[in-house]
């Protein structure tokens, strides 16, 4: 090996030990605190979060459903049947509900 090329390698090597990352590797797992850092964050952030998500969704849909129907009126502009549906009766839309959605003669319930 040349001088040259000796000189070169010993600078990038000194350089390369300057800029180094001081302390335990992420990458490499030293240091033990990442494994009990995602266990606690999951147990005492992650899983109150859920059951606040829940249970907000809970009330919001008591809160919309605790409500009576509404009247059905009969308005001509609506629900408007050119063809029969190519499934079932034929009245009814794929995805009926009958406490929610009326066919032209009003509710079945």
């Amino acid at each position: 090996m040349s001088l040259v090329n000796h000189i070169f390698l010993r600078a990038i090597s000194q350089s390369a030990a300057r800029n180094a990352v001081k302390g335990p590797s992420a990458v490499a797992g030293h240091g033990g605190t990442g494994s009990k850092t995602w266990r606690n964050l999951s147990f005492f952030v992650a899983v109150p979060a859920v059951g606040l998500c829940m249970l907000n969704t809970y009330l919001k849909h008591q809160e919309e459903h605790g409500h009576p129907r509404a009247e059905f009126i009969p308005y001509e502009h609506m629900r408007i049947r050119n063809k029969r549906f190519p499934w079932g009766d034929g009245r009814h839309s794929l995805f009926h509900n009958p406490h929610v959605n009326p066919l032209p003669t009003g509710y079945e319930d």
